[in-house]
């Protein structure tokens, strides 16, 4: 696809357009003006030009959408295997395209391995998935990774593009959303499709004191990274298998200007997201010693010690273990808040959990609506007596 045009009935060949591009992204080829793949959508030309001659594939309020359909879900992969987030990324567009009859595709970039990797999503209401396969996909170089995307995209022409909130997801969401001059919404935590095809786009903002709905009404596709461990993951259809296509890859599509000396692979860690037990410290612990003690019991509990918001802040924790809409959303199989109040903003990336069991001095804090154990008493009682009991259950065994 071609996503700026020129007018050769305007243009004059004044050059000025070529003279003004921070990119060199545009040269003089046989019949005109000509933009390469280094065009980042700036519109400096199209500024710049004299004779209005220049212009976008689309404008606002121009998109035909009856010509986007279906949903797109970027299947990311992460050291040889799919990343959970495009299960959960599949299960929501599979409940989206429920209520306006569209089918669900999946594409997915990288080199050996990949094609064993599309395949394992077929079985999960995927109707087609488009794989990019080249040993040039060996390690992820964001602009021949884009590059590859967007020539899916351009063919399929879906009317939304979903990609999972991760580091990957983050670096090349943006690059995709510029490309076809279309708006993203990042890091949303519930999507909504209306009857015209308009996804709704629900995402913290204002610090996650306000839930802000966002809507691409005007152009296509509509772009929108969706954080881990919010939707629920898609499950197997019965008797449903769907089409593995493999794409063209052409030497435009690997062309990077990225070059890939050496990867190191970081020691792993196991992040809040993939506990099955967590252990939440609010401000009603006060010291070191309260501390202590919820360290001990996460511990005890095979799990980790995470904190809100106003507890990071005053320097108790780090981001990496903070839960909340600034911070993570969890969903663990057991979490034990204490001393937390339960705002609207950190419940909300917690209240999915399977086991709630809040220890709070208030009757009325807020953590009780959604607890599904309540202690009102103080923790530094309780955690106590939780460590004696398990104490003894593991010496039992």
């Amino acid at each position: 696809m071609n996503f700026i045009h020129f007018d050769e009935a305007k243009c004059n060949l004044c050059r000025e357009c070529i003279n003004k591009c921070p990119f060199q992204a545009l040269t003089m080829g046989e019949k005109g003006i000509e933009a390469n793949d280094a065009c980042r959508m700036c519109s400096l030309c199209i500024r710049t030009c004299p004779r209005e001659a220049i212009y976008f594939e689309q404008k606002a309020g121009t998109v035909d959408k009856s010509q986007w359909k279906d949903i797109l879900v970027y299947a990311e992969q992460e050291n040889g295997h799919i990343h959970p987030v495009v299960f959960e990324l599949i299960g929501e567009a599979r409940r989206l395209s429920q209520n306006i009859g569209y089918d669900v595709h999946a594409v997915i970039v990288g080199a050996q391995g990949t094609s064993a990797n599309a395949q394992k999503l077929t079985d999960y209401g995927v109707k087609k998935v488009y794989i990019y396969e080249h040993k040039e996909f060996e390690a992820f170089k964001a602009d021949s990774f884009a590059a590859a995307v967007t020539d899916c995209i351009a063919m399929l022409r879906p009317s939304v593009v979903l990609l999972g909130a991760t580091s990957l997801g983050r670096s090349l969401a943006p690059r995709l959303s510029t490309r076809f001059h279309t708006g993203l919404t990042a890091d949303c935590t519930k999507l909504m499709m209306r009857e015209n095809s308009d996804l709704v786009q629900i995402r913290p903002a204002f610090g996650g004191n306000v839930m802000a709905q966002i809507l691409i009404t005007d152009s296509r596709p509509q772009f929108a990274t969706v954080r881990y461990k919010v939707m629920d993951a898609a499950k197997p259809v019965p008797g449903f298998s769907g089409e593995v296509v493999r794409m063209k890859v052409t030497d435009d599509l690997t062309a990077s200007r990225i070059k890939v000396c050496s990867v190191k692979p970081l020691e792993k860690k196991k992040q809040i997201e993939e506990e099955e037990a967590l252990v939440v410290a609010g401000r009603g612990v006060k010291d070191e010693k309260g501390l202590k003690l919820l360290r001990e019991l996460a511990e005890s509990l095979g799990g980790q010690l995470c904190f809100t918001r106003p507890m990071v802040e005053a320097g108790y924790g780090d981001t990496a273990h903070q839960i909340g809409l600034s911070g993570r959303t969890v969903k663990p199989k057991l979490i034990i808040t204490c001393g937390v109040s339960g705002s609207i903003q950190f419940a909300s990336c917690m209240k999915n959990s399977e086991c709630i069991v809040a220890i709070d001095v208030n009757p009325d804090a807020l953590i009780f609506n959604i607890a599904h154990y309540c202690i009102v008493d103080d923790l530094y009682e309780i955690v106590p007596r939780f460590l004696e009991r398990i104490r003894a259950q593991k010496e039992e065994l």
